[in-house]
């Protein structure tokens, strides 16, 4: 069964109104004709002077329409009339075939899911990972990310620095086992830190040597030991040893996969400002079936 949104204006003025705006302009329109094309000269009658002269004998007469002009009015009036018995346009009349866009779309998606549930049938109850190395699961599994997941994760997966997460290496903030990806995708993902918990812009900096520090990377020393008590507002998310909590989504921090830069000047914007990203939910647009595919698909290029 098609179900459609209530309309916003559910008073049956509404329609009146529409109804009543589009009848009375195709009866001005037939009006407007008629009255045009009632009068005819007689023969040898000469068409009315409008009183209007140019140059000095440029002059606007009242002659008739041209009769292919008019007949091609007529038929486009008689065209607006019968698109709108057939079709909707007046205001709740749906028409006399009862079309909808809403019906149209629906009835094409249904078309494209029996011919999808064909294809697919080869692999329903097949284990994720026997899917991911199946080479026709694969390819197909390719064109719905190219279709659905390459606009923010990039053609080739590997996202973009500061904005999408890159999906063919071994860091994943929410699990990289097939039921966690299956579950991003299916579920969607929301990742939030909280900014200002450094204290000003110089106590985030030295948060951030000290992150560095438990990174092993390059670090300003007298920093890093300034910013060792501060770091303890940020310990309880990511671990007095800076790897986070996996099964709680916090990012390891002492890694190479820094999403938003791993440099003192991006580690003390995140700091400061803190961040927000996230991954729309898809089992509403997809379903299961696309999604498995999806699966398994990410799963083959995260093999090493």
């Amino acid at each position: 069964m098609i179900e459609y949104a209530v309309p916003d204006f559910v008073s049956d003025f509404w329609h009146y109104y529409i109804a009543g705006l589009a009848i009375l302009g195709i009866l001005f329109s037939l009006w407007i004709l008629k009255s045009q094309t009632t009068a005819k000269l007689a023969q040898g009658e000469k068409a009315e002077l409008l009183h209007h002269a140019w140059d000095g004998d440029l002059q606007e007469l009242n002659n008739p329409l041209p009769r292919w002009w008019m007949w091609l009015f007529y038929s486009l009036i008689a065209f607006g009339v019968l698109y709108l018995t057939l079709y909707p346009g007046l205001g709740k009349f749906n028409g006399v075939w009862n079309w909808s866009s809403g019906g149209a779309w629906q009835a094409e998606k249904a078309a494209v899911d029996a011919e999808f549930n064909k294809v697919f049938e080869p692999f329903k109850g097949k284990d994720l990972a026997a899917i991911a190395a199946d080479p026709t699961a694969n390819a197909m599994g390719k064109r719905l990310y190219l279709t659905y997941c390459s606009q923010c994760h990039g053609s080739d997966a590997t996202g973009a620095a500061g904005k999408f997460p890159n999906l063919t290496d071994e860091h994943w903030l929410f699990g990289g086992s097939p039921e966690a990806i299956k579950a991003s995708i299916s579920g969607g993902r929301v990742g939030e830190m909280p900014g200002g918990l450094a204290g000003d812009e110089q106590g985030a900096k030295e948060v951030a040597h000290y992150v560095l520090a438990l990174g092993g990377k390059p670090h300003d020393a007298a920093m890093a030991a300034a910013g060792k008590d501060k770091y303890a507002a940020c310990a309880g998310c990511h671990g007095d040893d800076g790897k986070g909590m996996p099964d709680a989504s916090f990012p390891n921090i002492v890694d190479d996969a820094w999403l938003y830069g791993s440099s003192v000047a991006a580690i003390t914007e995140t700091i400061v400002k803190g961040r927000v990203g996230g991954m729309p939910a898809q089992q509403a647009a997809l379903g299961d079936d696309k999604i498995t595919l999806l699966t398994a698909y990410l799963m083959s290029l995260n093999k090493k």
